[in-house]
């Protein structure tokens, strides 16, 4: 275990606990975890995973101005629900998204476990933008990826990221339950 590892793993899990909270200040939080967790990833060729940080940074500060604004409009972070049809078509660019990631990774990369990696990276690039639109289905995909994020982990012996997801996971579900009871009200 390294500092950074150790680090990244603290902020992260404050921002998740923060997200599930509706907290505008989990971006914070946030973006020096996922730089942090950029270096873990490099120095173990996890290469999906370092270059989803990179994405984590810009889609934060996007979600941090878009939590900012429902906040400031409805006096809360205000959460929302995909329809059926939107849904599915997430499904479908997430298994496309892995596919042709993991094929990348396989080729032209000494990528340690390259589809397993890109299943995390991609599933965790469209649940980081439906939490930036607020949608209540970036925790399911959370819930996904923070399973397979277990496994991948535990192999590659990084095992305070293995701990701090399996923390994840659950707080997954608690977020997926807050947002579900804060999203009844909008429905009513």
């Amino acid at each position: 275990m390294s500092p950074f590892e150790a680090a990244a793993s603290l902020l992260i899990l404050v921002n998740v606990w923060l997200v599930a909270r509706r907290s505008i200040w989990n971006y914070a939080f946030g973006l020096v975890g996922t730089a942090l967790y950029g270096w873990v990833f490099f120095t173990t060729k996890l290469y999906s995973d370092m270059l989803l940080q990179g994405f984590f940074v810009v889609v934060q500060l996007y979600g941090w101005r878009q939590w900012t604004r429902s906040a400031a409009e409805a006096g809360e972070v205000v959460v929302e629900e995909l329809d059926t049809r939107t849904r599915l078509l997430w499904v479908g660019g997430i298994a496309v998204a892995v596919a042709a990631w993991g094929t990348a990774m396989h080729r032209y990369t000494d990528a340690a476990l390259p589809w397993w990696d890109a299943a995390i990276a991609m599933t965790s690039i469209a649940a980081q933008i439906l939490m930036s639109l607020r949608k209540r289905e970036n925790w399911m995909l959370w819930i996904v990826a923070n399973m397979v994020s277990i496994g991948v982990y535990a192999v590659k012996g990084l095992w305070l990221t293995t701990g701090l997801y399996v923390i994840l996971l659950g707080l997954s579900i608690w977020g997926l339950a807050s947002w579900t009871r804060a999203e009844r009200p909008a429905l009513a």
